[in-house]
């Protein structure tokens, strides 16, 4: 008779892979360190090798420690998406849902939306989390995630999405720096060279590159910030002009600034705003669900800025 490992044994594992640290693996289980530790000791007895190497300062995983615990990740997505299928067949967007959402979206959208959202599903129990595009994909391949708000063009693994609106950018620049623009600034009259960026891992880097016409612009060819607020920033004490999402602007990104943005026009000027989900879910109708009160939530943000601005 072959014993198999316990979902509660690769939590344990997962856990310390996640954190590095036995102490913290256990305060995420809600277990004493030496409930984990001894949990750990018996799933290593149970396969008959070692999967981490105790040390006083460091915990590190064998190779075969790292290759046991990529698949730990996986029986513990199918398991979470097995006890899924059963509350998907119960009552839609009624319990919980482990959202990620990419920073240069979270805060420009997520305080209006949200409580539209709940309006329309009490019953959800939605947890955020807040991080680049990389990051969300990987979570939510591993299932830490069920599914992710995102911008596309980005390769995000074995996915299924939604697209919900699109995004355009506008040229945001001090007055004193650009003068006479034009209503609508084509990619040509952007100077790359005074370009400020987000830092590597943020898709809006490649997108705002992509509606200037230059994709292949080294991240060292341009001063690069860690948001849009610092971006902003740095435009309002003419350190350089940068790419703003019209979503920004309608948040009120420019306030109190004196900074002046102008849309720009071209085939590539605006990123693509979709849900995006593990293509095996079985919440799939959920999600394309969630996807329709998004959309509904953003049309009537749009509109209800249009009447302000009028």
């Amino acid at each position: 008779m072959t014993f198999l490992p316990t979902l509660k044994q690769l939590q344990y594992l997962v856990a310390l892979h996640q954190s590095g640290h036995f102490g913290r693996a256990a305060a995420a289980t809600f277990v004493s360190q030496s409930t984990l530790s001894a949990g750990l000791r018996e799933l290593e007895t149970l396969l008959g090798v070692t999967l981490v190497e105790r040390t006083r300062r460091v915990v590190r995983f064998t190779p075969l420690g790292e290759r046991v615990v990529a698949k730990a990740y996986t029986v513990l997505r199918e398991a979470d998406e097995l006890a899924e299928l059963a509350h998907s067949a119960s009552k839609p967007l009624g319990g919980e849902l482990r959202l990620g959402v990419i920073p240069t979206i979270a805060p420009f959208l997520l305080p209006r939306l949200l409580p539209r959202l709940r309006e329309s599903y009490p019953d959800l129990k939605l947890f955020l989390r807040e991080e680049p595009s990389g990051a969300a994909c990987e979570a939510l391949a591993r299932g830490q995630l069920d599914c992710v708000l995102l911008a596309l063009p980005w390769g995000c693994g074995d996915v299924a999405t939604k697209r919900l609106f699109d995004d355009p950018f506008y040229l945001a620049f001090h007055p004193a720096d650009y003068t006479d623009p034009p209503l609508r600034v084509p990619p040509e009259a952007i100077d790359t060279a005074r370009l400020l960026l987000l830092e590597d891992g943020h898709c809006l880097k490649d997108h705002a590159l992509a509606a200037c016409g230059r994709p292949d612009l080294r991240a060292d060819a341009a001063i690069l910030g860690t948001s849009l607020h610092t971006l902003v920033q740095m435009v309002a004490n003419r350190l350089g002009l940068t790419l703003v999402p019209k979503m920004a602007i309608d948040a009120g990104i420019l306030l109190n600034t004196p900074v002046i943005a102008r849309p720009v026009k071209g085939e590539h000027a605006s990123r693509e705003i979709a849900l995006a989900w593990r293509s095996s879910s079985p919440r799939a109708d959920e999600f394309a669900l969630l996807a329709d009160a998004l959309v509904a939530a953003a049309n009537d943000i749009r509109s209800a800025v249009q009447v302000a601005t009028d």
